[in-house]
C-alpha cells in the first residue's frame, strides 16, 4: 500500500465489516399520519380556525341542552321588560321583540344548520366515493354514467334541492333527502376522474395483467392515494350545504316553521336591520364564521394529507 510522505501505515486503522450494522436503515422512520399532523399544525391560521370551529361546535351542541330554548313557544312568551335589549354582559347577543335571548336562538339554529350540513355531506361523500370508484374503473359503467352526469350537471343543484323540497314538503329529513338525491353525483364524477388517472399507471396496469380483481385493486392500490382528494371534496361540500340550508330557510322552504336554524333567524330578523341591526348581523356573522372555519380547516387538512407535501 502506497502512503504519502506525511503518513505511515500506523496512521490508518482497518475497519472490520459488520454484517448486522450494514443492514440497519439509516433514514428516519416515516409515519403518514404523523406527517399529516405535523404539516397541518405547522399552519397558525389552521390552528386558529380549528380552535374556532371546535368552540362553535361545542356551543352549538352543548349550549342548547342547558338553555331551555323552545322555538315553538317564542311567540307565546312576551317579557316586555326584556324586549330589544342590546348586547350586554347580561344578554351577550341581546334580545328580540319577545324578550327571548338571541344567544340561545343562535346556537339552537347553528346546531340545526350544522347537523344538516354534516349529514348531507357524509351521505353524499360515502355514496359518491363508492360509485365514483366503480365508475372510474369500469368502462361499461362509464358510458352510462357519463350521460347521466351530463344531463343532471346542467341543472343547478340548488334549483334541484328547492324543487324537491317543495315536492316532498318541509321537514328535517325531507330536506336531507332532497340534498342527497343528486348531491353525490358531483363527488362521484370528481372521484371517477382521479381513479381513471390512477388506474392507468404502470403498476396498476401490471396488477391487472396479472389478474388482480377490481375488488382488490381499488381499495389497496387506488383509494389510499385519494385521501387528500376526498378531504378536499368534504371541505367544499360542508360550507355549501350550510349555504343551501340557510338560503332555503330564508325563503321558508325545507324546514318546518317550528325548527330553528340560522337561515330562519336571518329571515325573521331581516326587518330589524334598520332599528336593531344586531338581531340580523349576529346570526350572519356566526354563519360566516362556521363556513369559513370549516373551509379553511378542510383545505389545510387536504393539503396536509397529500403525500407530495411531506417531502
Amino acid at each position: 500500500m502506497e502512503v504519502s510522505d506525511n503518513h505511515t501505515k500506523d496512521d490508518f486503522t482497518f475497519v472490520k465489516t459488520d454484517s448486522l450494522e450494514s443492514e440497519v436503515i439509516d433514514t428516519p422512520k416515516y409515519s403518514y399520519w404523523r406527517a399529516v399532523s405535523r404539516k397541518f399544525f405547522s399552519s397558525k391560521t389552521a390552528i386558529a380556525m380549528l380552535i374556532l370551529m371546535v368552540a362553535i361546535l361545542l356551543m352549538s351542541f352543548i349550549q342548547p341542552l342547558f338553555s331551555g330554548y323552545d322555538f315553538m313557544n317564542v311567540e307565546n312568551i312576551n317579557d316586555f321588560s326584556r324586549r330589544y335589549n342590546p348586547p350586554s354582559l347580561q344578554e351577550w347577543f341581546g334580545t328580540d321583540k319577545n324578550g327571548m335571548s338571541l344567544f340561545d336562538a343562535v346556537w339552537a339554529g347553528a346546531r340545526t344548520s350544522i347537523s344538516i350540513a354534516v349529514l348531507a355531506t357524509t351521505i353524499n361523500t360515502v355514496i359518491g366515493v363508492i360509485i365514483g370508484a366503480v365508475w372510474g374503473f369500469s368502462k361499461k359503467i362509464d358510458r352510462f354514467m357519463i350521460e347521466v352526469y351530463n344531463v343532471i350537471s346542467n341543472i343547478p343543484q340548488l334549483l334541484i334541492v328547492m324543487v324537491l323540497s317543495y315536492s316532498f314538503g318541509n321537514g328535517f329529513w325531507n330536506l336531507i333527502f332532497a340534498m342527497c338525491i343528486t348531491g353525490w353525483l358531483g363527488t362521484a364524477y370528481f372521484i371517477r376522474v382521479q381513479v381513471m388517472i390512477m388506474r392507468d399507471r404502470e403498476y396498476n396496469l401490471a396488477s391487472q395483467a396479472l389478474g388482480t380483481p377490481m375488488k382488490r385493486l381499488l381499495p389497496r392500490n387506488i383509494m389510499p392515494y385519494l385521501t387528500s382528494v376526498i378531504v378536499t371534496s368534504l371541505s367544499r361540500e360542508l360550507p355549501a350545504y350550510i349555504s343551501y340550508e340557510t338560503f332555503l330557510s330564508f325563503l321558508g322552504v325545507g324546514l318546518n316553521a317550528n325548527v330553528p336554524s340560522l337561515g330562519r333567524l336571518i329571515s325573521d330578523y331581516t326587518n330589524n336591520m334598520g332599528n336593531y341591526p344586531y338581531l340580523f348581523w349576529i346570526p350572519v356573522i356566526v354563519l360566516a364564521l362556521v363556513s369559513i372555519s370549516l373551509y379553511i380547516v378542510g383545505q389545510t387538512l387536504a393539503d396536509a394529507a397529500d403525500p407530495r407535501t411531506h417531502m
